[in-house]
């Protein structure tokens, strides 16, 4: 038991020593940027910023299925799929957080996600993909309904 705790612990430092350097740019590129534009572009700024993470999060059950549907035509691959869900939603958690330079790495990860995408819909379809169907394209499914009662059978 031990062991586990102290696991966790070495993951948490690395998580603290990754951190620091991510707020102080933050903290640096916002306090100039903030110098330049002045307070209420700032306020501004940040507004717009959360306001556009909060639609890209709402948005993104639609943007999901999109993907999905995507996926099920053969226009994405697994892996390309799982990039272009993480870069989205990395982005709408990163345009979220106040900041200068969490807005430019969510408009980076944004970015990114959309060159997928756009990547993703020039591809041709492809014919096979991962996705089973239902039967067999050579065969013709019938259904032979007796239109003679078991009681007229009889006489």
């Amino acid at each position: 038991m031990l062991r586990v705790s102290i696991h966790f612990w070495k993951i948490d430092f690395n998580m603290i020593v990754l951190a620091i350097p991510f707020f102080l740019i933050e903290l640096y590129l916002s306090l100039k940027v903030g110098e330049n534009i002045g307070f209420f572009l700032s306020v501004v700024w940040i507004f717009l910023s959360f306001s556009l993470g909060m639609m890209l999060l709402q948005r993104s059950s639609m943007t999901m299925m999109g993907n999905m549907n995507a996926m099920r035509q053969g226009k994405l691959d697994i892996k390309r799929f799982q990039n272009v869900s993480m870069a989205y939603f990395i982005a709408a958690i990163l345009l979220i957080i106040p900041g200068v330079f969490s807005d430019f790495l969510g408009i980076i990860a944004l970015g990114y996600s959309f060159y997928l995408q756009f990547v993703a819909k020039i591809t041709p379809e492809q014919k096979y993909t991962n996705f089973k169907t239902q039967g067999d394209d050579n065969v013709i499914d019938v259904e032979i309904i007796d239109e003679h009662s078991p009681s007229d059978r009889s006489s």
